[in-house]
């Protein structure tokens, strides 16, 4: 910020700005927050009106804004400021500070569970490690798969989710579906049934999901921008509905239970003798699936990481670029934008059919619900937040947003603040839409707001994002 370009508001000027915020905020808390629907002994629905709780935020609201707007304006009259002008208007990461940090994570991740059994002890560690841990981990791995459609390709896709869910019910039927197993055991004989074990239908299930990545590419090859934003919308609401319709198969709302868990070389993670527990003289406990599931995740969130990474510095990866870039442009030097779209969609949703199939084996149990269009839209804020073709943003933004939500669980102590009635988790949406208020008013480019070029002449230099096109392809 240049000197002289921030204007003095003095403390009444602060109160009053401060008094519109707390009215909107009111307003806002009016409808939302102001009356609880409660159901009264005799079943009839009840309006209980919460005036402290609304209060309370509301003057929340007039604090945070008074005290922002007086450390601004002492911020502008310091003496000691020098007047500048920023070259770029996001701060960027050189690539020894990001290399440093993907270290450190790495370092923690992998001894993430063994902190948590210090920390927490075996019975609280299994909350850590599988709500936080694994649950993370998975949003992880959907950022950087949609990273590739959205933050590499430019291509805006609301349908994720359909790829997610097409790689969760192709592991639970091929694995447990009575139907499948009968046609399987028709098409190719009973014998080689056993075979399809979870390793083998984590590739199938990824597979298919690109394969499901292919067609839908083809209808948007000539979609841009707004319409093929629709487009993928509504092909992630197709798929949903033949999950609910298609009873016979996907059992509808029901869903689909008792899905087989993956094993340890063969080694079920149960209480008999042949148990993975049994086998090396342990003492039995679910810690032990809780943990090689965790590690199991992040072998495969790293596995969606390189390959990113590969594939960026190859000519598909540029290919990307350029179609991100501008597609004219893209067109005019011979690249074929039909094919690369196509890898994009179908990289992208291979990515997330074994991040399903991974779900559904972890779960235990998938149904319909699971893959809403939240849940798509939860993925695209993650690369959004965390900045469109950054891997080390993306990886921040689903551990905040993933993480912060956990969090909310662990607040009981605001009950003693606001009431016993007051539940955290129930406002999930709305600090959900509030941060993502502030990240892009803060950094409107996302959290890592630069560009690592994939050619250089003498030395690989971070780019601004401000001077890079999104969403042009």
């Amino acid at each position: 910020m240049a000197e002289g370009t921030h204007q003095p508001v003095g403390i009444l000027g602060a109160a009053r700005d401060a008094t519109k915020t707390a009215l909107l905020a009111l307003g806002l808390c009016i409808p939302i927050v102001l009356l609880r629907a409660e159901q009264d002994f005799s079943n009839q629905l009840m309006l209980e009106p919460r005036v402290e709780l609304t209060l309370t935020l509301v003057a929340i609201a007039f604090a945070a804004r008074f005290v922002w707007l007086l450390a601004m304006d002492w911020y502008a009259r310091r003496p000691e400021r020098v007047a500048r002008v920023p070259i770029f208007a996001g701060t960027t990461v050189s690539p020894e500070a990001a290399r440093r940090f993907a270290i450190g994570g790495l370092i923690f991740l992998f001894a993430y569970p063994m902190l948590a059994l210090a920390l927490v002890g075996q019975a609280g560690s299994i909350k850590w490690i599988d709500n936080f841990g694994i649950q993370i981990l998975i949003y992880v791995m959907l950022g950087w798969g949609l990273n590739i459609v959205v933050g590499l390709a430019g291509l805006l896709d609301l349908g994720y989710v359909a790829f997610y869910a097409v790689g969760a019910y192709s592991y639970a039927l091929l694995a447990s579906n009575d139907v499948v197993k009968d046609f399987m055991a028709e098409l190719i004989g009973p014998t080689f049934w056993p075979a399809w074990a979870f390793w083998i239908c984590l590739p199938v299930a990824g597979l298919l999901a690109a394969f499901w990545g292919i067609i839908l590419g083809f209808p948007v090859l000539r979609l841009r921008g707004d319409y093929l934003a629709i487009v993928t919308l509504a092909f992630g609401e197709i798929i949903r509905l033949v999950l609910i319709n298609w009873v016979d198969v996907t059992g509808g709302y029901a869903g689909i239970s008792g899905i087989p868990r993956p094993s340890f070389f063969g080694l079920p993670f149960n209480a008999t003798d042949t148990g993975f527990a049994a086998t090396f003289g342990l003492e039995f406990t679910p810690l032990y699936r809780t943990i090689f599931l965790f590690y199991l995740i992040l072998m495969l969130a790293l596995l969606t990481n390189i390959v990113t990474i590969r594939l960026r510095r190859l000519p598909v990866g540029r290919a990307w670029e350029a179609l991100r870039e501008d597609e004219i442009a893209c067109r005019s030097l011979g690249i074929n934008t039909t094919n690369t779209k196509l890898t994009a969609f179908a990289i992208g949703a291979g990515f997330g059919g074994f991040a399903g199939a991974f779900f559904a084996a972890r779960q235990n149990f998938i149904s319909p619900e699971s893959f809403t269009f939240l849940e798509s839209a939860v993925i695209l804020a993650i690369v959004v937040l965390g900045g469109m073709g950054s891997q080390i943003g993306v990886a921040i933004a689903a551990i905040a947003m993933i993480g912060g939500t956990e969090i909310l669980r662990e607040l009981d102590w605001l009950k003693h603040i606001f009431g016993a009635g007051f539940d955290p988790t129930q406002y999930r949406m709305l600090l959900f839409g509030l941060a993502m208020v502030i990240i892009m008013i803060w950094r409107p480019r996302g959290l890592i707001a630069n560009r690592q070029p994939t050619l250089f002449l003498t030395s690989r230099r971070a780019i601004s994002a401000d001077l890079v096109k999104e969403g042009h392809g």
